[in-house]
């Protein structure tokens, strides 16, 4: 891979899907796939809801070249360490009961995914082990992209226009000057958006100017599932389809 340029979008919703398809549909006029990051316990993807707008427009986007990623972990018993121990801090056996419980959730609304991005982009060693043992391909953090497989790690902070950053127009400039010069330097670009941002202007025109700067250096568009080289039993497994009558 060269200069891989990432983008990936999280906390999807009904109340902002409409401003997410805008978003994609400028990306497709770029030739850049996006990363949906995907919680594993949304309401609005409940999978009791076969008929979810938002359902049915992340399964569109699945049949392009978009991919998913479980982003977080789904909620555990509370009788479980786990509840209040940090994620950044979970050991191994807390973290794979975890990534257990949030990858059924997934499945059950008929999505599977061999990626893993950890909670505030903050993953622990315990985390990163288990996540290898469950048969992830790929883990992403705020400082790199790991291949599960080799072991090999990518080292790219992530650039984050999400609810809690600034979105005054110094640091929308400084985010996009900053993903321009890693992209002139050869490094990965990795841009992150929460969907509740894309009501904003300034942080929806930042981020898709960061992205022109990106590849006009010469970064290639891809998602996070191309940072496996080794195939994860879950590639082995028929991907589920979701009825287009269901939707």
């Amino acid at each position: 891979m060269s200069t891989p340029l990432v983008v990936s979008l999280s906390g999807l919703e009904h109340r902002s899907l409409d401003s997410c398809a805008d978003f994609a549909a400028e990306l497709d006029r770029r030739g850049v796939p996006l990363s949906l990051l995907i919680s594993p316990s949304p309401t609005d993807l409940d999978s009791r809801d076969r008929r979810s707008p938002l359902l049915g427009w992340v399964a569109d986007r699945l049949n392009g070249r978009d991919t998913v990623s479980l982003h977080g972990f789904a909620r555990t018993s509370p009788g479980l360490r786990s509840r209040l121990a940090p994620a950044a801090r979970l050991p191994a056996h807390e973290a794979g009961l975890r990534l257990v419980a949030a990858s059924a959730v997934l499945e059950q609304a008929g999505l599977r995914t061999h990626t893993f991005i950890p909670p505030r982009w903050l993953a622990s060693p315990g985390t990163v082990l288990a996540a290898q043992r469950r048969g992830f391909a790929v883990c992403a953090d705020a400082m790199g992209v790991r291949d599960l497989g080799t072991g090999s790690v990518l080292r790219s902070r992530i650039r984050i226009l999400g609810p809690g950053e600034v979105a005054e127009p110094w640091w929308c400039r400084a985010l996009v000057l900053g993903a321009g010069r890693a992209a002139r330097r050869g490094r990965a670009v990795r841009l992150a958006l929460e969907a509740q941002t894309l009501a904003k202007p300034a942080v929806r025109h930042a981020i898709l100017d960061a992205v022109d700067l990106a590849l006009h250096h010469g970064a290639e568009p891809v998602t996070y599932a191309s940072f496996a080289t080794v195939r994860s039993e879950l590639d082995r497994i028929p991907k589920p389809r979701i009825p287009h009558e269901a939707w």
